[in-house]
């Protein structure tokens, strides 16, 4: 392959030099377009075939089903690695050693209280609102009881800052979902696991000791990793391009809640659930909808299945299926939303029109289907998928800072009015 793209305007001839990745990915260098070609830029809604940065974090083929982080396989790091382990990876690019690990844990714990003004904040939002709206306040609220920004080039602060967040996160998360059940604020314990203790967080009953559930603890461990980060999608953009800007790691993270708050990203799990409610209160046809998915005409739409990267299979979907049919068993839950959810999947792994499409359930329908069976509500689901990106979020945010980006300026194409006079309101 040449090192070289040509591109011809009119008479004129420009070449840009070729960047080939580890994996040979090919993208065109064309940071000079404009300057180069008296102003042509390029015109890519959506940013889908356009390159926003070099990473060495996360590599994604969608067209073979392919998601490693640091060059790990997903398969693998969800099979023999904690949640813990694979976000120190993607932070620093390396698995941790057991002293390693041991230490991040201890500094995570250590950095886990928030402080007590906070709650004062949560206190005020009223019962009504959405938990992705409040956890991004409150993230962002971080920012003004740790005001100090983070000298990116010191080692030192920035692993302070990391674990900081990572310690905080959780009880954030499962603050929120217990103001939105009504159950008291409460702390983990120094004693559990990362996931132990969020489980812990949000489950615990002031007159009772929670009992841990292996099997409902390695799904939630699994889900955590699958949702870790997922190269430049719309919340990492966001990160990213909040973050060139230098502004803080917090306020960086709030936005990116923000953005995996719609449910064309991170709200897509609950869009699942909110889905199987509808076809539930129709009278539960699984075929009645699955031929209206197939009917052009019809406005419905079938959530959780294919996905806008993947073109063959989400890998992630394969590896949390098995964990959705184990804690279902394990929990022998009877749940006529979840035997809807059984039936769309049977429907759709063997309707020719889904399988020719490749139209298979993706992460976001299992993980509704795991994180009803274990009691979350379904306005928390954006919650636990932006606890799981957090590494990825962060790691991003740090590499972007590292590398000495520029901020971010995208371009455009004017196509409003021409120059006009003003008239004085009197003619208007």
């Amino acid at each position: 392959m040449p090192d070289i793209a040509k591109l011809q305007i009119g008479e004129n001839v420009y070449e840009f030099p070729l960047v080939k990745g580890t994996e040979n990915e090919v993208g065109i260098d064309i940071k000079t377009l404009r300057s180069t070609t008296n102003g042509v830029i390029t015109i890519d809604p959506g940013f889908k075939n356009t390159g926003s940065c070099e990473s060495a974090i996360t590599f994604l083929d969608g067209e073979k089903g392919i998601l490693r982080y640091r060059g790990f396989a997903i398969e693998e790091l969800a099979e023999k690695a904690s949640f813990l382990e694979v976000a120190y990876a993607l932070i620093f690019g390396e698995l941790p050693t057991k002293e390693q690990l041991e230490k991040f844990h201890t500094d995570i714990k250590s950095k886990s209280v928030v402080d007590d003004d906070v709650r004062k904040i949560l206190e005020a939002f009223p019962k009504s609102a959405h938990p992705m709206g409040i956890l991004s306040s409150l993230t962002s609220a971080l920012t003004a009881f740790n005001p100090s920004s983070v000298n990116v080039d010191s080692e030192e602060e920035m692993y302070n800052a990391i674990v900081k967040i990572l310690g905080k996160f959780p009880v954030l998360v499962a603050w929120t979902m217990r103001k939105k059940s009504g159950l008291p604020l409460n702390y983990g314990s120094k004693s559990s696991g990362y996931v132990e203790n969020v489980m812990k967080m949000m489950f615990e009953e002031p007159n009772e000791e929670y009992i841990i559930n292996p099997i409902i603890k390695d799904a939630l461990d699994k889900l955590l990793i699958l949702h870790a980060d997922h190269e430049q999608n719309c919340s990492t953009s966001t990160v990213r391009i909040a973050g060139s800007s230098h502004a803080g790691l917090f306020a960086s993270l709030s936005a990116g809640i923000s953005a995996l708050w719609g449910p064309l990203h991170g709200g897509a799990n609950q869009a699942v659930l909110e889905m199987l409610e509808a076809i539930k209160a129709d009278g539960g046809d699984t075929k009645k909808y699955m031929a209206k998915a197939k009917d052009k005409n019809d406005p419905f739409r079938l959530m959780g299945f294919g996905h806008r990267v993947y073109k063959n299979f989400d890998p992630r979907a394969t590896i949390i299926k098995k964990a959705a049919d184990e804690v279902l068993k394990d929990l022998g839950v009877e749940d006529p939303i979840l035997e809807i959810a059984r039936g769309l999947e049977q429907e759709a792994l063997n309707d020719p029109y889904f399988v020719d499409r490749k139209l298979y359930p993706n992460v976001d329908f299992y993980s509704g289907i795991i994180y009803r069976a274990m009691g979350i509500p379904v306005e928390m689901f954006t919650v636990m998928f932006a606890l799981g990106r957090l590494p990825g979020w962060i790691a991003q945010w740090k590499e972007m800072r590292l590398n000495k980006e520029p901020i971010g300026r995208p371009r455009q194409i004017y196509t409003g009015e021409n120059l006009r006079p003003f008239q004085s309101i009197e003619k208007r």
